[in-house]
């Protein structure tokens, strides 16, 4: 894929303009999704983390306007999208490849956090987008339970690996974690008070021994209806959003 033309860029203020990224104008934009997951994870100063399948950057950058000192890697297996997460910062350290195909430098390193937003949707199940960088980051062509497996490799002794999806998609995330991924956490997310949580949080940690949590379910908006446009998120996650706040589970 070539280099998109500078007229079919936005440059995007995310965490209330603490961060700004390019993005493309049209295809695959990053949005509340990626913001959500980097807030969850328990990062400190000094950890290194590698996001699977980074698109331009959104959920590294912004776990990285959170906690500073982190070593932040990606991978991107679309050249344009790689391209713009290193635009977005010079310390992002960004791998051009698929993830079936990792370069041997980055399979022989390990990480204290692996996060991945995978592709929401199973085509055997669904209508492909006709914009083919949109369809490759919304579209699964890499099996969920091939990225469960890469991420869970690559991560060091205690390390933690971190993924937001669609709710329908727990059991297929559970039953492809390996044996020596334990400590499973789930947050799940309802748009709505009374309404059936639509993604989850899933984070398990590599030779971890603690029991299963299912963690009350996290409301995103106000009341148990939309009735007018404009900002209806709950405190926490307008602090999310607007702050870089953590949101911890």
């Amino acid at each position: 894929m070539p280099s998109f033309h500078p007229d079919d860029l936005t440059y995007d203020a995310f965490l209330g303009g603490k961060l700004h990224l390019w993005q493309p104008r049209k295809g695959y934009r990053a949005g509340v999704d990626p913001v959500l997951l980097a807030a969850t994870v328990p990062a400190v100063p000094g950890q290194h983390v590698l996001e699977l399948g980074c698109g331009v950057g959104a959920a590294s950058l912004c776990l990285g306007a959170r906690v500073p000192g982190l070593s932040l890697t990606g991978v991107e297996v679309q050249p344009a999208y790689a391209e713009l997460a290193r635009r977005n910062h010079p310390a992002f350290e960004v791998f051009e490849a698929d993830l079936a195909a990792m370069p041997l430098s980055l399979r022989q390193r390990q990480f204290d956090h692996v996060l991945a937003n995978p592709p929401y949707f199973d085509r055997a199940a669904s209508i492909a987008s006709q914009d083919s960088a949109r369809e490759t980051a919304m579209g699964e062509q890499t099996p969920l339970a091939k990225w469960v497996e890469i991420a869970a490799k690559r991560l060091a002794p205690k390390g933690q690996a971190h993924f937001i999806h669609r709710a329908e998609r727990l059991p297929d995330l559970i039953r492809a974690l390996p044996h020596d991924m334990g400590s499973i956490e789930v947050l799940p997310i309802a748009p709505r008070i009374g309404r059936m949580a639509e993604l989850i949080i899933l984070r398990a940690r590599k030779s971890g021994r603690g029991a299963f949590r299912l963690c009350a379910p996290l409301i995103m908006h106000e009341g148990a209806e939309h009735v007018s446009d404009g900002d209806s998120y709950v405190p926490a996650i307008r602090a999310v959003l607007r702050d870089g706040a953590a949101l911890p589970f």
